[in-house]
């Protein structure tokens, strides 16, 4: 009888609602009398219980309309740029994992061919040491000046190799990437949850993820980055015509935040970069490009002149022996400094500062070419930039001030841009 009754209030209320939307509101009585006679083993469900006690949803129908025809496209449309939007983040996020990955195995080699060199030209110094010693001659001699010229050669070649691709840099190299990676992957869902999604914003994020893939290459043989350029260059990983998000999705009044003392305090803040900031890291960057360069040159030499010293031992003379030794002593120390230093990591992380800061520049230039009315709000990009440089506002008004201030005296500021880094 129950069931009955309910069936009916059922049937009631959904006969009493629109085509377009479906409510069920059912409220009964607290108590209610349910005979015996019902099946013990049957349980009621969450549905069928949360309606019983007045739980109330909306479930929107989707009808066809012929006469609205541009919101049926419209719709078709935006359904399709988030699809498109959504492979690309799913694409970007393998790349995290691809780049985080390769990072680790990178970082491994650097550890593991470091202690192999310098395992082999220790034991190539101390055999050709102990060659030295022997008293006579005949086999135990050429046994041991064999051995130590053909491990000081096997070192000479292996580290021809590490020099050349320098293991530490790569590592830096993945973990930037995979930091920039993320960045790029917050960005789309950023762009997703605002809305107002266009073609242009799948054909930025599209252009973004190829900038990235250029500039932090995953294969070593023909797509590796240059690690002795000849002179340092800022990294670069963003597309020659950067488009930033669209500015009518934060336009708030006429002006869109922007006004004259906005302007010139972004233009006093980039002096300080552009003065102070990236000039430095020009400088630290050449310098440690250099001695990685020395280094890299000097490692292979101090091996390959120990090797010939090796092979030039012989009963009754020692100056071959002694060349050897100092070699290989010389070159374990020199590989224990570059590679256990890191040196090829430190000159990627200025590349990547240099990059940041350069990077910075394009933005604020570009956005100030733009019409007010196109740009991103000024308030927003004000936030931006203070977050980027490690300041709150105040901190950043006062550092323009100072800009201002040294350019009228005809001095330079004494401060830098960033406190991040």
């Amino acid at each position: 009888m129950s069931s009955l009754k309910i069936s009916s209030l059922l049937s009631t209320t959904f006969c009493s609602t629109s085509p377009s939307t479906i409510k069920s509101s059912i409220h009964l009585p607290n108590k209610l009398s349910i005979p015996l006679s019902v099946t013990p083993n049957l349980k009621p469900s969450r549905k069928l219980f949360e309606e019983l006690n007045g739980f109330s949803h909306t479930i929107p129908i989707l009808q066809d309309n012929p006469g609205n025809n541009s919101t049926t496209t419209t719709s078709t449309s935006s359904k399709a740029t988030i699809v498109q939007l959504y492979a690309l983040l799913e694409a970007v996020a393998d790349r995290v994992e691809m780049h985080r990955n390769i990072g680790d195995q990178r970082d491994n080699w650097n550890t593991l061919l470091l202690n192999s060199v310098n395992m082999l030209t220790l034991t190539a110094s101390a055999m050709v040491g102990l060659a030295a010693s022997i008293g006579g001659g005949g086999a135990p001699l050429l046994a041991l000046k064999l051995s130590s010229t053909l491990l000081f050669s096997a070192s000479t070649g292996m580290l021809v190799v590490m020099n050349k691709i320098q293991p530490s840099q790569l590592a830096e190299e993945q973990r930037n990437a995979t930091r920039l990676f993320k960045q790029l992957q917050s960005h789309i869902e950023t762009t997703i949850a605002i809305g107002n999604l266009t073609e242009e914003d799948v054909k930025e994020a599209m252009e973004r993820v190829l900038a990235l893939d250029k500039a932090y290459p995953l294969p070593l043989l023909g797509a590796m980055v240059e690690k002795f350029p000849k002179k340092f260059e800022p990294a670069v990983w963003w597309p020659s015509a950067q488009k930033r998000m669209n500015s009518s999705k934060y336009q708030e009044g006429k002006n869109n935040g922007w006004n004259k003392g906005l302007e010139m305090e972004l233009r006093n803040v980039l002096e300080v970069v552009k003065e102070k900031d990236m000039k430095d890291y020009e400088r630290l960057g050449n310098m440690v490009l250099k001695i990685n360069k020395s280094l890299a040159i000097a490692g292979p030499l101090l091996t390959g002149i120990a090797a010939v010293g090796s092979a030039c031992v012989t009963e009754g003379s020692s100056w071959g022996a002694i060349v050897a030794v100092i070699g290989g002593a010389l070159a374990t120390t020199v590989n224990a400094f570059e590679h256990g230093g890191q040196v090829g990591m430190v000159s990627e992380m200025y590349r990547n500062c240099g990059g940041f800061f350069k990077q910075l520049e394009n933005t604020i230039q570009d956005t100030m070419e733009e019409d007010e009315d196109q740009r991103e709000n000024g308030e927003l990009f004000e936030m931006k930039l203070a977050l980027k440089l490690g300041r709150s506002l105040s901190q950043l008004r006062d550092l323009a001030r100072k800009s201002a201030y040294s350019r009228i005296e005809g001095t330079t500021t004494d401060e830098f841009a960033s406190k991040l880094f």
